[in-house]
């Protein structure tokens, strides 16, 4: 094989446990003369560690054979910081057989980040591809960092030891601890890099300007407004200050090391600013300056190399076309951005991929009394992306709601796995706008998700979907102030009938329940008396949650009233409609740190339509949040070996779509439990009499024109023939309708609902699966439920409820119940399926008659072509430029 030819797939960007980038690829004949470099820089005890002896020069024989590789036998990686390699990774197949022998050697002062599981991780995930199970080891006893790397990969590791050696030998075939291992470290890694970038110990701003309508002016402006903790550095080549702070003609000149440094230049000017960004070692790039991926293919192209040359020396990138990134925490005090003002100190993160709704979202966030504890906002999104604050957040302390608003997705299938995994803990509220225009620049670095599938997304993930950013402060004014609702009934307590009433009523459409009905004390009642009331309804063990509606009347002012509510406020959750205030109003609010309001406030929304909306929001949330997760399960009686033989043995599936053919079908449903009744494929009337009697009475007789099969008028399909006279009929009369001379002749299955089930392929989320009730009206209203692969056993307990007519399956008005566990098992071999054989692009199940007696398939349709890119399946990595993430 060409040295030179490897799968560009095998490259990546990645993350290290310091939060820093290198660049990962195969090596090539060109990379002798850095190998050279790098071996001259390791330590005698590296050398000697991984070559078991001095070796202090590298032969130029060993060169080319180390760096002339096949990429399928002999495989080897080398991680880049700039143009130097840090560390060489490879593996040698041994023999003809499956085993590799895998060894890798990291330059000392890389040593400790985490470079060696990410080589082992990429070797195996490429030895796998090449056919190969199974990878050897020899480390010297004493190299303990190395037998941890394969200690701690999560793989179950045999050892043999001898004179001082350990040989050391594990299947590379994923296990759950192996993933779990390798994500925790993808969290940790991740979300460290935003940590860096949150919390600078410097900041340079490249393009600090003395006139007050540069935005350089600005962001310098509102660094040193917010009194940041650290050095700011102004950089102009024209003025010697800037604001009154001495200025750097390049960000070469500062004497002292840069974390994050702000590019507010003209994008003709960026290449430059990186070049010296790049020398001096900055460790992150916020870029505000606009003009590339949202004017066209140039800036694109612009932007792509941006990210590539910034992660390939170690930065991480925020932008371009950003507002900035804000930190509150009054240790850091950042405001690295756009916005005139740092917000007050909260317990809510937020993201946005908006610059220019930025500055509208961090004033609405002040005016409605809801702190932040870190705000990014990410403009084009060529690098840190949602999905890196989501990895954030999860594990800092000082944020606990989540708060994004999303115009597109990067990488769907990491977001459904990470916004699952922090839901858990911490609500995540989200508005997903660009339904149907995204911008180009965010066209280009995303992937299209139709309605249906964000909204399966939202749901099977946790994430409490908003329609505006209204209502995403409604619900985050509770979530960042009140307890979670226990259950879903709620009381009612004002001083006013008619809009308890209307409190009431929209409680009940959002499926909450009343716990009593609503409490008028009337509009004469004093401060007591109405705190009374509340006390008495939070008193009821019936009552989860409360809306108290208040109109001020004329005698005592209204900021008694919301004393008094304060003060008898305690562990239910609380919202209200105060004075027509919108927030958290100074009489309702408990003093948190730094004056923000805390814990403990209660909310107030100018009417109590949006009041109930947000509390039933949180409701719903905390019913996911409460029920159980289940575990990822795959039913017994599944063949994998023999589907996947089935699925190579088709050609023509490697070089574009095809529909198998009925059989192959049958064959690879069987391989995963799932029988299709028995039938026979005829072309006579005689020959569809055989087929009967040997199927057995009563049998279905069906055409196999497309056409005719699920039309509701039965056209092509002829039910319950009990005798030879009538199948002969029934080919007779198929023969005049169809365009095809054969038909189905099939056993009847036990009468039940007619479902249908399928297996699509999206672009974003991966597959999916699909479950509806058949017939025109579900078709007309797409009463389909849907759930990203892979499902839990919960999971599939849910999407066969889903629908809006599942309730037929459950015993409707007196109905027969069909056997729902049936049909969830079904569900779950589909989704084993799904996961196994990525060639499989979608697959029909219908009907499949639902009955108590079982889940019947009685006819299927496959579709198989080339597997689609999966983004968050094999090592860790970043998107290769351009590529969503």
């Amino acid at each position: 094989m060409d040295p030179y030819d490897y799968p560009r797939h095998w490259e990546a960007d990645v993350v290290l446990t310091d939060g820093g980038t290198v660049h990962l690829r195969p090596i090539t004949p060109d990379d002798a003369e850095k190998l050279l470099a790098f071996h001259g820089r390791l330590s005698e005890r590296t050398r000697y560690f991984r070559y078991f002896g001095p070796y202090p020069r590298m032969p130029r024989r060993d060169v080319e054979r180390f760096t002339t590789v096949d990429h399928a036998d002999r495989v080897a990686f080398t991680a880049l910081l700039g143009d130097d390699i840090v560390a060489v990774g490879r593996y040698d197949r041994l023999g003809g057989g499956g085993s590799a022998e895998v060894a890798f050697v990291v330059e000392d002062a890389h040593q400790g980040r985490g470079l060696g599981s990410i080589l082992l991780e990429h070797l195996a995930a490429a030895a796998r591809e090449r056919g190969l199970s199974r990878f050897t080891a020899e480390v010297l006893a004493e190299n303990g960092q190395m037998v941890r790397v394969f200690r701690d990969a999560g793989y179950s590791v045999s050892r043999a030891f001898e004179e001082g050696v350990l040989h050391l030998e594990f299947d590379i075939d994923p296990t759950d601890e192996s993933v779990a291992v390798a994500r925790a470290r993808e969290q940790a890694a991740e979300a460290r890099s935003v940590h860096n970038l949150l919390h600078p110990r410097s900041v340079a701003v490249i393009g600090a300007s003395t006139d007050r309508t540069k935005i350089g002016h600005a962001v310098l402006t509102n660094l040193l407004a917010a009194d940041f903790h650290g050095p700011v550095y102004p950089v102009n080549a024209e003025h010697r200050s800037v604001r009154g702070v001495r200025a750097y003609p390049s960000v070469l000149e500062i004497p002292d090391d840069v974390d994050l440094a702000v590019v507010a230049v003209p994008a003709a000017s960026v290449d430059e600013v990186m070049d010296a960004c790049l020398a001096k070692g900055v460790k992150a790039l916020v870029v505000v300056t606009s003009g590339f991926g949202e004017t066209g293919p140039g800036g694109l192209s612009a932007e792509r190399r941006l990210a590539a040359e910034a992660r390939a020396h170690g930065m991480r990138v925020v932008g371009p076309n950003a507002l900035g990134v804000l930190n509150t925490d009054s240790a850091v005090r950042l405001n690295a951005t756009l916005a005139p003002s740092l917000p007050r100190r909260g317990r809510t993160g937020f993201f946005c991929q908006s610059g220019a709704l930025g500055t509208a979202i961090l004033a609405t966030a002040a005016s409605r009394g809801l702190g932040l504890s870190t705000f990014v906002s990410a403009g084009n999104r060529a690098d840190v992306s949602g999905n890196d604050l989501l990895q954030y957040w999860e594990t800092d302390p000082a944020t606990d709601v989540v708060l994004l608003y999303l115009e597109s997705f990067g990488n769907p299938r990491k977001f459904a796995r990470l916004a699952r995994r922090l839901g858990r803990t911490k609500p995540i509220v989200a508005v997903k706008s660009g339904r149907h225009a995204v911008t180009p620049a965010l066209a280009a670095t995303s992937v299209p998700v139709d309605e249906s599938s964000v909204q399966a997304l939202f749901e099977q993930a946790g994430v409490i979907r908003v329609e505006s950013l209204a209502q995403l402060f409604d619900t985050a004014l509770l979530l960042a102030h009140q307890p979670l609702p226990s259950g879903p009934r709620v009381a009612v307590v004002g001083n006013s009938t008619a809009i308890g009433l209307l409190a009431a009523d929209t409680a009940l459409a959002q499926g909450l329940e009343l716990a009593g009905d609503p409490v008028d004390v009337g509009a004469q009642a004093g401060p007591e008396a109405f705190a009374e009331a509340v006390r008495e309804a939070l008193r009821n063990p019936d009552t989860d949650a409360l809306v108290v509606v208040f109109v001020p009347p004329l005698a005592v002012p209204g900021a008694a009233f919301a004393r008094a509510l304060r003060d008898v406020a305690g562990t239910k959750p609380i919202v209200s409609t105060f004075l027509a205030v919108e927030g958290v109003p100074d009489e309702l609010a408990v003093p948190g740190p730094g004056g923000v309001p805390g814990r403990g406030s209660v909310p107030s929304y100018p009417s109590p339509e949006r009041a109930v909306l947000a509390l039933a929001r949180a409701t719903r949330y905390a019913r996911w949040r409460s029920a159980p997760q289940g575990r990822f399960t795959r039913p017994d009686g599944i063949d994998t070996a023999a589907a996947q033989a089935l699925v190579d043995s088709l050609e023509p599936a490697r070089d574009g779509e095809v529909r198998a053919d009925d059989d192959t079908a049958v064959r690879l449903l069987s391989c995963y439990g799932v029988e299709v009744v028995p039938f026979r494929v005829v072309s006579s009337a005689e020959a569809a009499v055989a087929a009967a009697a040997e199927l057995g009475y009563p049998v279905a007789v069906k055409s196999t024109d497309e056409r005719l099969r699920h039309r509701t008028d039965l056209v092509g399909v002829r039910l319950d023939l009990t005798g030879d006279d009538a199948v002969r009929a029934a080919f007779e009369m198929l023969a005049e309708v169809s365009e095809r001379p054969d038909v189905y002749v099939q056993r009847m299955a036990p009468k039940g609902l007619s479902c249908v089930l399928g297996l699509q392929d999206d672009p974003s989320f991966g597959t999916l699966v699909s479950f509806g009730l058949s017939g025109v009206v579900s078709d007309l209203l797409g009463d389909r439920a849907y759930r990203a692969v892979p499902l839990t056993e919960t999971d599939a307990k849910a999407l066969v409820r889903a629908p809006k007519a599942a309730p037929l399956l459950a015993g409707y008005r007196g109905g027969e119940s069909a056997d729902l566990p049936a049909l969830e098992d079904l569900v779950l071999r589909l989704a084993a399926l799904a996961e196994d054989l990525p060639e499989v692009r979608e697959l029909a199940l219908e009907p499949v008659l639902a009955s108590a007696a079982g889940a019947y398939v009685s006819s299927a349709r496959l579709t198989l072509g080339p597997p689609p890119s999966r983004h968050d399946t094999g090592p860790r990595r970043l998107r290769s430029p351009g590529a969503p993430r």
